[in-house]
């Protein structure tokens, strides 16, 4: 399953560079799925939404940080474990219920991502 980051986050910013890709967003920030990943252009996404890779998108918090799900793939494919969560100091970055996914489908994701 994606990450998500609650509203406990202190915006301290300390998760946002650790993401391979680039799914992490300060909030009220615009954020495109091209951005730190090979996707360009006209898409479908693995869960099977269409979209344009180079097209700001609204950002999903106005307040704090936040992870985009269709570019999370828990650090798998990269780290042992989600970075984010590793180096949140509030312990804010916690999986997220409603984006349920295997390790196969997040291995998938990545590599739909890298174009790997």
């Amino acid at each position: 399953m994606a990450i998500i980051i609650t509203d406990e986050c202190i915006n301290c910013g300390a998760c946002e560079p650790e993401c391979p890709n680039t799914a992490i967003y300060e909030g009220a920030i615009e954020w495109k799925y091209s951005e730190g990943t090979a996707l360009e252009g006209s898409i479908t996404l693995p869960n099977g939404n269409e979209a344009d890779a180079d097209l700001d998108q609204e950002p999903i918090s106005d307040e704090y940080y936040f992870i985009v799900p269709d570019k999370c793939t828990e650090c798998k494919g990269f780290h042992e474990e989600p970075q984010c969560a590793a180096v949140c100091p509030v312990d804010c970055c916690v999986p997220d219920e409603d984006h349920v996914e295997t390790e196969e489908e997040l291995l998938q994701k990545q590599q739909f991502l890298h174009n790997e």
